[in-house]
């Protein structure tokens, strides 16, 4: 085919429209921000999760929290965007939990779509058990019906009983934040803050122990990096006036993990700082990271940091912890408040992601029937904490290697945001660092908010490194799905982030 100069000049022409439009950014519209905070603290004894043992809790040592953060933005043609963002003071939750809160709230909130209410955890290791042992029928891919405890039948809370608690708390937190969203404005920013730590030690053997000791001969490194940033996110109102922050680190809440009291852990000591200086008003949102490998314990310096406390008048690690993040989100403040916007992109996307199952192998399956074996001749009532865990999870292994062939993916429930100029992507998992660090590195957002442990819980998902130095969080007994997962994880993540900046 001949075509003219004319012709070849319209062409270009129609080409720069069509690339123009295809580059217009998206939409902004008004924003509108509510918050509301529910205590999910137990009225009664129960069995605390985190742990390979059972652990009554004896006392309340500080609250728990659910915290809820209401977002839309509208312009003249209607709604553009919707999210309400939860973080909540437990070690885990299932999927069906959170379902359960989008089915209490959404007869209270016709005009939201409850696909867009996604929570995360803050993982304290001192929050009851939401699972109860004597559930039967769980799916050999559900990981939290692994990690069951036998709880007391009396003088403690049962498992389903604080279940249904935490739901309808944080139901209605849901409504109270949508249903009192104001005009208001947002501004974000970055700091830093050491708290998580790399926690697989490495050994010049190849293979790697998580928590393992630094003093040894063969002590080589640590498997993988740290993530000291803070990604911030504040709220205001009308006014100017700060009503929020989220606050997002790599770092999981456990600095007293195996604790007998209910505790929010290093976040009750965050909060308490920033109310401080902030007004007793200000809410507070966690997210935890990409921290699989990560924890807020020293594998080493603990003397050094021991002195630094005590000239610093005596602090707990989790105070000193909780004053490092009030510094960084007073850092981050000074710029964030010359900033603020009212109006704004909000796109917020959720997926099911097929992602591949870690395959049990013929080996890993003889030794769990081996030992499931060995359990059952014990007898399971006369079995430990531990060994009654152990119990399941080798019955767990056993029957993932029966249906794997047939049942070889995980739909896993993902959200991606972008809220102007940064972005939000959720995953399920205790996620390991790299995995995070890849997605924040490719991202086309000015920053990225990864949230783990978030919308269900799947274990640890670790890096072909991680599966390579073995040990607890990277053998099979500790993942659902593996490194292969891990790089689709990543690869589906940012192509929906940069979807949204097309």
């Amino acid at each position: 085919m001949i075509v003219s100069g004319t012709g070849v000049a319209l062409v270009v022409l129609g080409l720069i429209a069509c690339a123009a439009a295809a580059a217009e950014p998206p939409r902004a519209g008004k924003l509108s921000i509510g918050w509301a905070s529910a205590d999910i603290t137990p009225p009664e004894p129960v069995a605390l999760c985190g742990q390979f043992n059972t652990r009554i809790s004896k006392r309340v040592n500080d609250p728990l929290t659910a915290t809820a953060l209401a977002i839309e933005a509208r312009d003249a043609n209607g709604v553009l965007g919707q999210a309400i963002i939860i973080s909540a003071d437990v070690v885990a939750f299932r999927r069906r939990d959170l379902e359960r809160i989008r089915e209490l709230a959404k007869p209270r909130l016709p005009d939201l779509d409850p696909a867009k209410i996604l929570m995360g955890a803050t993982h304290t290791h001192t929050a009851p058990v939401l699972v109860d042992a004597r559930e039967e029928g769980y799916h050999p891919h559900d990981i939290m019906c692994t990690f069951v405890y036998r709880v007391p039948e009396k003088g403690v809370m049962q498992p389903r009983d604080y279940v249904e608690l935490f739901c309808a708390r944080i139901a209605d937190a849901v409504v109270e934040a949508w249903k009192g969203r104001k005009p208001g404005g947002v501004s974000w920013s970055l700091a830093y803050a050491v708290v998580g730590h790399n926690r697989r030690a490495a050994y010049s053997n190849g293979r790697s122990q998580m928590y393992g000791g630094t003093d040894r001969p063969d002590f080589d490194t640590f498997e993988s990096t740290f993530d000291p940033g803070v990604e911030l996110l504040y709220t205001w109102d009308a006014e100017g006036k700060l009503t929020g922050v989220v606050v997002n680190l790599a770092c999981t809440s456990q600095e007293v993990e195996s604790a007998d009291y209910v505790s929010a852990d290093f976040w009750h000591d965050a909060r308490v700082e920033l109310r401080k200086r902030h007004g007793e008003g200000l809410f507070v949102l966690p997210q935890c990271g990409a921290a699989g490998d990560m924890s807020p314990h020293l594998l080493f310096r603990h003397k050094a940091e021991a002195t630094l406390r005590k000239r610093k008048g005596g602090l707990t690690p989790r105070q000193e912890i909780g004053k490092r993040i009030e510094r960084a989100v007073a850092d981050g403040l000074e710029l964030a408040k010359t900033d603020i916007r009212t109006e704004l992109p909000l796109i917020h996307k959720t997926q099911m992601i097929p992602l591949p199952v870690r395959k049990v192998t013929k080996q890993e399956y003889e030794a769990a029937k081996k030992a499931y074996a060995d359990f059952e001749a014990k007898g399971v009532d006369k079995l430990d904490g531990p060994s009654y865990i152990r119990w399941r999870l080798s019955k767990n292994i056993a029957a993932r290697f029966e249906i794997q062939e047939e049942q070889n993916v995980y739909q896993t429930e993902i959200h991606t945001l972008r809220l102007g100029d940064i972005a939000m992507a959720t995953n399920p998992f205790e996620l390991y660092i790299d995995y995070g660090l890849r997605m924040k590195a490719r991202s086309p957002a000015e920053q990225t908010f990864v949230v783990q442990i978030a919308c269900d819980s799947l274990a640890y998902l670790p890096t072909e490194r991680g599966v390579a130095g073995g040990h607890y969080s990277a053998e099979i007994m500790s993942n659902i799905v593996g490194p292969e997962g891990g790089r689709l994880l990543v690869e589906r993540t940012v192509e929906a982030l940069k979807a949204m900046w097309k």
